[in-house]
């Protein structure tokens, strides 16, 4: 479609236009991918900064891993679960101080610059090392990245870095931007942080505050017949019912990362021409966790701790709070991760029976109102789940004579609250895992986190066996030795209690049944839908 601009009515009438205008049976439409057309996407939320480079989080990816590409891509069935992407190959060296990526030739920017492998060395150094959240850690020893050739890039690192763990990084950790566009002035101030420039299957068009962000193809893009789509509109449409009326309206054909409230599920999925999709997250798990403030008298106690554990139904909160779409945690790495996920550790069954026993034991009587002490619970404000499950907790409580006041604050209040003011007693987290214990989960249960760090250990809890296991791993190159330090860590934890893994959840997609390549990797919704398509 060519370049022009579009209003938000215009938008929905053009999607519901599309939609009625080219309806086809439910069954045979899939085989055979689609070329031309728009796919309009709901949207909750609206990042300012697109570059996933600095920014890896699943609200910048949505949107910008269409426009940006990493080095890999996860992938179902692919080599160690990965797919080439910027890189057709990658090898570490035996003593974990080298890594090399072959990438990918016959590829341009947007702008029609040539992609090399400079782009990948600067946004290595500049950018994934020194900037972006989650690279500090995996790419912490990188010291250089010598490019011998234009598609030719060798990682050096001052202490060996087990390839498992940069391997895994490659999905969410790898966005490589143009070094011709950032190489001059301050990159977090950089004007294409908003309007990125990739080498993707789409490009970025215009972004309306408040109404859509709008993609369009990228005829030169190196994946020969893809795109199939002419155009991606992200519609902004923060209310999750919305999303739900959109789609039975016909103004959207697409609704990620469960943006109609599963409550609705039951009903939308009996909706014709409609489908539920809950596959393509699976690299994507987020976690409920009960963060723990150890500086707490009472939290530091084990047998409180424990006491905690018993008395949360894990069962019950999966089938009331998820209504099902989520599973019970046995600890701090989910069960869908068969690279790392271990059964064998200590698990606290429904008990009140037990908890109230060990409170008595920890020398916590009840007091003639029946209160042993009083807590302050901070449920985090990102999902409904994480709030309605702060309601149940203060209720689990109640039952065993700990008294919890519940405060709830919006975002920014509540990051401040929990991750510097340490203003908390317990709070609701959702971390993700990413794939790997080292990016994101062991920093749960790490000390010396400085002040300020989200989603990371700021409980004051320190283990001496927990943090030598952790950094042993960090250095560990063998996989195996490697993986069976993590299914330990994951023992101690489970053992310890730092903090109190509840439950596992990924999303739900709803969409058109027009819309087809749904859900075909386990980060679809943060992939590059280059073979998505529309039914003409």
């Amino acid at each position: 479609m060519s370049d022009f601009s579009i209003t938000r009515r215009s938008v929905l009438s053009g999607a519901a236009l599309l939609l009625a205008s080219t309806a086809l049976p439910t069954i045979g439409w899939a085989q055979e991918p689609k070329k031309g057309g728009r796919l309009t996407v709901a949207a909750d939320s609206e990042p300012r900064n697109l570059n996933p480079a600095i920014v890896a989080s699943n609200g910048v990816f949505f949107i910008s891993s269409k426009i940006v590409e990493p080095l890999a891509e996860a992938d179902y069935e692919g080599k160690d679960g990965l797919s080439p992407r910027l890189a057709v190959s990658w090898e570490g060296s035996e003593d974990g101080k080298s890594a090399t990526f072959k990438l990918r030739e016959g590829v341009t920017w947007h702008d029609g610059k040539p992609f090399t492998s400079a782009d990948v060395a600067f946004s290595a150094l500049q950018i994934w090392k020194p900037l972006q959240n989650l690279g500090r850690v995996v790419f912490k020893d990188l010291e250089a990245v010598e490019t011998p050739d234009e598609h030719t890039a060798v990682f050096k690192f001052a202490k060996p870095t087990p390839f498992q763990l940069i391997r895994n990084a490659l999905p969410a950790l790898t966005s490589v931007v143009p070094k011709h566009i950032y190489e001059n002035g301050k990159i977090e101030e950089n004007p294409a942080n908003a309007a990125p420039v990739g080498t993707g299957p789409f490009k970025f068009a215009e972004y309306k505050a408040g109404q859509y962000y709008r993609l369009t193809r990228n005829d030169s893009y190196w994946g020969k017949s893809e795109p199939y789509l002419d155009e991606i509109v992200y519609l902004v449409l923060p209310d999750r019912s919305a999303a739900a009326n959109a789609l039975e309206a016909e103004q959207i054909q697409l609704a990620a990362f469960s943006a109609v409230p599963l409550a609705d599920l039951a009903r939308i999925a009996k909706v014709p021409g409609l489908k539920v999709v809950t596959k393509g997250y699976e690299g994507l798990t987020y976690q409920l966790v009960v963060e723990i403030n150890h500086r707490r008298k009472e939290l530091a106690d084990l047998k409180v701790r424990q006491a905690i554990a018993h008395a949360i139904d894990k069962d019950f909160v999966v089938k009331t709070v998820f209504l099902g779409y989520a599973e019970t945690a046995s600890g701090p790495v989910p069960k869908n991760d068969k690279q790392f996920y271990t059964a064998e550790v200590p698990a606290y069954a429904f008990d009140v029976a037990k908890a109230n026993a060990l409170l008595d034991e920890a020398g916590y009587k009840r007091g003639a109102d029946g209160t042993r002490f009083k807590l302050k619970l901070l449920p985090a404000p990102y999902f409904n789940e994480t709030k309605q499950f702060g309601d149940y907790l203060r209720q689990a409580l109640a039952a065993i004579g700990i008294d919890a006041e519940l405060v709830n604050n919006d975002s920014a209040a509540h990051i401040k609250a929990v991750y510097t003011d340490h203003a908390f007693d317990l709070a609701v987290g959702p971390p993700v895992f990413r794939g790997d214990p080292a990016i994101s989960t062991t920093i749960l249960a790490q000390s010396g986190i400085p002040d300020g760090v989200p989603f990371s250990n700021q409980g004051g809890y320190k283990n001496a066996g927990i943090d030598a296991l952790i950094a042993k791993a960090a250095g560990t190159l063998d996989t195996k030795a490697r993986t069976d330090l993590y299914k330990e860590f994951q023992k101690k934890v489970a053992e310890d209690l730092p903090f109190i893994n509840v439950a596992d959840w990924t999303f739900i997609s709803v969409a058109n049944e027009s819309v087809g390549n749904i859900a075909d990797n386990p980060r679809w919704a943060v992939s590059n839908w280059a073979d998505a398509w529309v039914a003409k």
